[in-house]
């Protein structure tokens, strides 16, 4: 190798062919040491923002190839300095364009004299025509090192492929603009929840309200596990995810309060958890709230109880196999808890001073409610239990729900964030996802509140009382349908107590783990996971 300097930017010059360039260490050892780190902290995808980089190894490159022409997909291991490490999938390619890809660029680099840089593959269309056409050629069974794997479903000819947009932890291109490869970014030594999920509700169960899975993209590493790379779906056209849908329905709502001059003080109150059908709500709620989002609120109650249907009927895949509480569980469940309520408690000690209002009131109340709440945590008593747990969504809210034509589909089951690739694959009441939704639709009633506060009339106080009577409602009418119809396929949820408790226990879970997030990021938002804290303690 030699190194000059021209143009102000270091060359480095390589006399290997490209095809064997990953074996030569001295290319190895300049590219991951001068280059990566300043090029990888820049991506958006890059999870580690909030961490020290220490230093960036070569876990495993395998070749993406077809007829002669090359690629590399590279497993990268960033070590940080507080002891821990992420993996990341970088697929590289070599162009000597000048005009080619001059934000992507990583590293300027000769090539046996020829001139040119290293950029991430997925920015050339070669190497998206060529991924697209190995999943579309592939093979049953493949054994090989890399996998490429369809469906029965797809037999789709190349046209176009294009980036999808502002995603942040993968990266999705879009094809002939019928389907979606979605390349993982963040990489675990484990099959992807997301393929694993989609694959089987698809595949297995013929779950209509989620993208097909038309195909994938895995490597087996050095350990021989399978690692998800990448994943193709169906593309469903839509209007926008759920989560925008229920703002604008929302907002109307709270405009209504005017035009239909709404006495708060008088909207007649539901009891939370009450199961509602459409009839069961007063008519001057509907007189104010519209009949319209009711049922766009059954609707979604609806797909839910079907996906955890399809979820929870399987009796020969043990991934998916339903299974009762156990103290193993119990365990789990109460370690993972007990650790993230130590750490919300501590941030809520170092916050307050950022806080005022109700907002200061509600922390107040829940540093001194810490004990008892610490209590309904531990007092998880597994044995009372008579449900059963399936495999989940596991990180469910409505901006993972896409609207089209007065319908719902259901996207994204990598699950939550936070968690490991393990825990995300614990089975789990089928209730916790009820919960995240619940805890979505909280959230959709403050942010319509916080994002419109100067076109309203009433003030915060009166908006959050009838933003709560909204929420009540809510949950009513979804529990009916929801519960009605997962009984009718004999899902066992447990019995009316016993499924109040785990939508409580879930809800205050959920709502520990938003406060957190809010906390560090938007501190007056954090009435709201405060105020779903209240409502359970005090319910």
């Amino acid at each position: 190798m030699t190194k000059k300097t021209a143009k102000n930017k270091t060359q480095y010059n390589f006399n290997d062919a490209w095809e064997d360039l990953l074996e030569n260490k001295d290319f190895v050892k300049a590219f991951l040491s001068d280059v990566l780190e300043d090029y990888i902290i820049k991506q958006r995808w890059y999870g580690g923002k909030a961490s020290q980089l220490k230093y960036i190894e070569l876990s495993e490159y395998f070749r993406i190839q077809q007829h002669g022409e090359v690629y590399y997909g590279l497993i990268l291991e960033v070590n940080f300095v507080e002891a821990f490490y992420q993996h990341y999938f970088l697929p590289i390619a070599f162009v000597s364009d000048e005009s080619f890809a001059k934000e992507d660029r990583i590293l300027p680099i000769s090539i046996k004299n020829q001139e040119g840089f290293i950029i991430d593959a997925i920015n050339l269309e070669a190497f998206r025509k060529l991924v697209f056409e190995r999943i579309q050629t592939a093979i049953p069974n493949d054994q090989t090192r890399v996998q490429y794997h369809k469906s029965l479903q797809f037999n789709d000819v190349y046209k176009s492929s294009r980036f999808m947009g502002l995603e942040q932890s993968n990266t999705s291109i879009v094809y002939n603009e019928t389907c979606v490869l979605k390349f993982f970014r963040r990489i675990y030594a484990n099959k992807n929840p997301d393929y694993e999920m989609s694959r089987f509700l698809s595949e297995k169960k013929q779950y209509k309200n989620t993208p097909a899975y038309l195909g994938s993209l895995s490597i087996v590493d050095s350990d021989k596990e399978n690692i998800t790379i990448g994943l193709m779906q169906e593309m469903v056209p839509n209007e926008g995810d759920a989560w925008d849908y229920m703002l604008k329905e929302l907002h109307k709502v709270f405009l209504n309060l005017e035009a239909k001059n709404i006495d708060i003080r008088k909207l007649p109150e539901t009891e939370l958890f009450e199961r509602l059908s459409i009839r069961d709500v007063s008519p001057r709620i509907i007189d104010w709230v519209g009949l319209n989002l009711f049922l766009k609120v059954q609707k979604l109650a609806e797909r839910t109880a079907e996906m955890h249907i399809a979820l929870g009927s399987e009796f020969e895949e043990t991934a998916f196999t339903p299974t009762h509480f156990n103290g193993d569980y119990t365990v789990w469940l109460k370690n993972r808890l007990l650790y993230q309520f130590q750490n919300r408690l501590n941030t809520v000690e170092n916050n307050l001073h950022k806080l005022e209002g109700l907002s200061l009131e509600l922390a107040q109340e829940f540093l001194d409610n810490k004990n008892s709440i610490r209590k309904r945590l531990v007092n998880f008593d597994w044995t009372k239990l008579k449900g059963e747990r399936i495999r989940v969504h596991g990180d469910y809210h409505l901006g993972q729900i896409l609207v089209k034509d007065d319908d719902f589909y259901i996207l994204d089951f990598e699950g939550e964030p936070e968690s490991t690739i393990r825990d995300r694959k614990v089975k789990q009441p089928p209730l916790k996802d009820v919960a995240g939704l619940f805890r979505s639709f909280h959230y959709a009633i403050y942010a319509t509140i916080f994002n419109h506060k100067d076109e309203y009339k009433r003030n915060q106080e009166e908006l959050f009382e009838a933003g709560e009577v909204l929420y009540t409602y809510f949950i009513g009418v979804f529990l009916k349908t929801y519960i009605t119809k997962i009984q009718a396929a004999n899902l066992n949820i447990g019995y009316s107590q016993e499924r109040i408790f785990l939508l409580k226990y879930s809800l205050l879970e959920k709502a520990i783990y938003e406060l957190g997030y809010e906390l560090n990021s938007r501190p007056l938002w954090a009435v709201i996971p405060l105020k779903g804290i209240t409502n359970i303690i005090n319910h």
